[in-house]
């Protein structure tokens, strides 16, 4: 394949076509994979649409071994997230990963050229989106870009400077947003280092509160590990909205290390704190990145429209483009009416 399919260098911002299926098969090897990284059933529905870039792709979060950052080559984040169709109605919504060789600019002409008798077939696409071994298994381990996307990666450092240039440069972000992310990461080193940390999150809100900004976000909650904590059901429905408590109503129903029931509150929610919005979907089963095994929770969580993690305040991972949706419990949250959200 030529380099000059790998790369195109495409910006957030740019338009694209997506290849034909018979272009995009050609990429893939015997495991549906190119570069190790999965080309999903789920994407195949976006063949010859004319999509934007959402995103840059060159670096992405490790939520499978915790190493931080990870880099990958020649890669977007289209406009576009998984339905879960063809790995068991998994809620999870992801953003695709969408290889370069697998696109083309929109102003660009397809010559439509593949070879005869590529590795892939759309059987196989299909097929590995279980792992072989759990093809016929009633409870299978399923392959997806998420759960692949160690191996499809290669670690970042979080002091590698280069990155947040190609943030910039890559139209992620601006260069007053990278700067004020930056900036504030250097903060929180000083808060987390321990010295005279009451005093600097108080300078934090003092000036925050001065500009109506957003308190300084934390993590960690009230309950001590392994004492129950609080419910609450709603049983909130798509389309009805809602706001997020403040902080500190919603440290009250967490653990020290941020857990309720299972399920994690972190800095990134923070931000979400007093606002409104409109309640997207109920969650029930997640593939877990780790295992690929489907979770279905006994307490259904809430996806809300528009809120995914940003990360502005995550430790070693600052800038990410992946916009991992966040799960909210009932309790983190109240109704408001529909005059209510206006206000």
């Amino acid at each position: 394949m030529n380099r000059s399919m790998n790369h195109l260098g495409l910006r957030a911002g740019d338009w694209v076509i997506v290849r034909s299926k018979a272009e995009i098969l050609a990429t893939l090897d015997g495991n549906a994979c190119l570069d190790g990284l999965p080309f999903q059933p789920e994407m195949l529905a976006f063949c010859g649409q004319r999509l934007r870039v959402a995103k840059s792709a060159h670096k992405t979060c490790d939520n499978i071994r915790k190493t931080g950052g990870r880099r990958m080559r020649d890669a977007v984040h289209l406009e576009t997230r998984c339905d879960g169709s063809a790995h068991g109605g998994c809620q999870a919504d992801c953003v695709f990963f969408w290889k370069e060789a697998w696109l083309r600019r929109a102003e660009e002409v397809s010559l439509g050229s593949s070879p005869s008798e590529p590795a892939c077939s759309e059987e196989l696409v299909v097929a590995r989106a279980r792992t072989p071994k759990s093809e016929s298994s009633e409870d299978p381990t399923w392959v997806c870009q998420t759960t692949a996307l160690y191996d499809a990666t290669t670690l970042l450092h979080w002091w590698d400077v280069r990155q947040y240039i190609r943030d910039v440069t890559s139209g992620n972000h601006t260069v007053s947003g990278m700067i004020s992310l930056l900036i504030f990461a250097g903060y929180r080193k000083l808060v987390n280092f321990g010295v005279g940390y009451r005093l600097l999150i108080w300078g934090y809100n003092r000036f925050q509160q001065l500009r109506r900004g957003k308190p300084y976000p934390i993590g960690d909650g009230l309950i001590p590990e392994g004492q129950p904590t609080p419910t609450e059901i709603l049983n909130l429905q798509p389309g009805e909205w809602v706001e997020v408590r403040s902080q500190d109503e919603i440290r009250a129903t967490i653990t020290f290390n941020g857990m309720n029931r299972g399920m994690r509150y972190d800095q990134e929610m923070a931000k979400y704190c007093g606002n409104r919005y409109r309640v997207q979907m109920r969650v029930d089963r997640l593939i877990s990145e780790q295992t690929g095994k489907m979770v279905v929770m006994k307490n259904p969580c809430i996806q809300l429209e528009d809120v995914y993690c940003r990360a502005q305040c995550t430790t070693k991972r600052i800038g990410c483009p992946r916009a991992s949706n966040t799960y909210w419990r009932e309790i983190w949250l109240r109704r408001v009416s529909d005059v209510e959200s206006k206000t």
